[in-house]
């Protein structure tokens, strides 16, 4: 049954989420959910390793007694302001004039010969599409007749650093790393049906500290970009619009907050604790609306010059998805309808068996969506690889496979 295990770790700004699938027959099950907030990261790059260490080594603990096993190994979600993502192509020559598995090796790692700066390291390449012989829109070539193999593929790379502080926190916390995976691109493995990946889809992982933006069309991933602005930001304007603490702001947030002020009565009233006193005032919750919509329009309409910029703004008609703890938001679907003029939904965990009820939250999202990725890549067979710290390993590296 062990085997069968495979475990997220969503990496938060605002809270690190544990979750434990396992696999059956049917499908993937949730058996264990571990959550702890998280105190380490900023923006969702890790400020302070042992606070971070103390917060997993808490979310696992919950998932390891809620699942009743012993948690070794994991996938980690990774993002922040230092995440960007580019299309590029390679082409290659086929051998024996039939397509194999090698062939598809070779051609990934041509599309993946791009100069990227030194502290940079590439995170994922993901094939969109292969030309055979100017045959477009294949999925997968291998077997087919051609002489000459293309691969469209887009890449999403990193800052060294950022990816080593998480996998260096996991390795504290007693965790192997099985693979860094993009958050938006992890949330998209449970939110999102083959339908909407199809005909095209912008999927919005509003979290704490980041939005992160992925674009899908014909079964592949086209864009992704991620924006150092999320629900902190809600929470401090809140907290200097209405002069309370951070932590007053925050329950606020969740427990009032709306941010759209025509879906508010004026002359609902909530208590406000006052700065450094147990005195509290009553306000107006139109107030807190007040506050909140501008940044969340403000949010979304970056997201959207992002699209714009991208030249994809026309390439997503089954509408938008919103994922992340900040998804939860009343009014968040209403504002977004109103930026984009596309139609809007919050991303539920699809597909999942187990506590299906306890996770169906977009908050989940992401740590589901590293199950499910988890178990996709065992099918496909693919050796997990912790990318080399060092340089001069690669060479070495490098080198010897060109010996072989």
């Amino acid at each position: 049954m062990k085997e069968k295990l495979i475990v997220g770790l969503d990496i938060g700004t605002t809270k690190i989420c544990c979750i434990v699938g396992e696999l059956t027959p049917s499908g993937v099950d949730i058996v264990g959910i571990g959550m702890h907030p998280s105190v380490g990261l900023r923006k969702g790059v890790v400020v302070n390793i042992e606070n971070t260490v103390a917060s997993i080594k808490h979310a696992v603990e919950e998932a390891e007694l809620m699942a009743g096993c012993e948690i070794s190994s994991v996938y980690a979600g990774i993002a922040g302001g230092h995440i960007k993502g580019f299309n590029s192509h390679g082409v290659i020559a086929v051998k024996n004039r039939e397509v194999t598995d090698q062939d598809i090796e070779r051609v990934l790692e041509a599309a993946r010969a791009v100069a990227i700066p030194m502290d940079r390291e590439v995170i994922h390449t993901i094939p969109q599409e292969y030309i055979v012989d100017d045959q477009d829109g294949i999925m997968d070539p291998r077997g087919m007749s051609g002489v000459r193999l293309e691969a469209k593929v887009h890449i999403v790379t990193g800052a060294v650093t950022s990816a080593q502080n998480i996998i260096r926190c996991a390795h504290r916390a007693g965790l192997d790393v099985c693979d860094i995976v993009l958050e938006p691109l992890a949330s998209s493995e449970a939110v999102l049906s083959a339908e909407e990946k199809n005909l095209g889809v912008a999927l919005i992982d509003f979290g704490g500290g980041t939005t992160d933006l992925a674009i899908f069309s014909h079964n592949s991933i086209k864009h992704t970009a991620v924006l150092a602005l999320g629900g902190q930001n809600l929470t401090n304007d809140l907290a200097i619009g209405l002069r309370t603490s951070a932590k007053n702001a925050e329950e606020i947030k969740c427990k009032h907050g709306c941010c759209l002020t025509s879906m508010v009565d004026p002359h609902d009233m909530i208590e406000v604790m006052n700065v450094g006193s147990q005195s509290s005032r009553s306000v107006s919750r139109k107030l807190v609306a007040d506050i909140l919509e501008p940044r969340v329009e403000e949010i979304f309409l970056l997201i959207h010059r992002e699209m714009i910029r991208a030249g994809y703004e026309n390439e997503v008609p089954s509408g938008i998805v919103i994922s992340g703890g900040s998804a939860l938001l009343e009014g968040v679907p209403e504002v977004a309808e109103q930026v984009f003029n596309l139609p809007v939904r919050r991303g539920y965990p699809l597909e999942v068996g187990g506590l299906k009820d306890v996770v169906h939250s977009p908050q989940y999202a992401t740590a589901v969506g590293l199950v499910v990725f988890g178990i996709r890549q065992g099918e496909q067979g693919k050796g997990f690889r912790i990318r080399q710290e060092n340089i001069f390993n690669r060479v070495v590296q490098r080198m010897r496979r060109w010996f072989r």
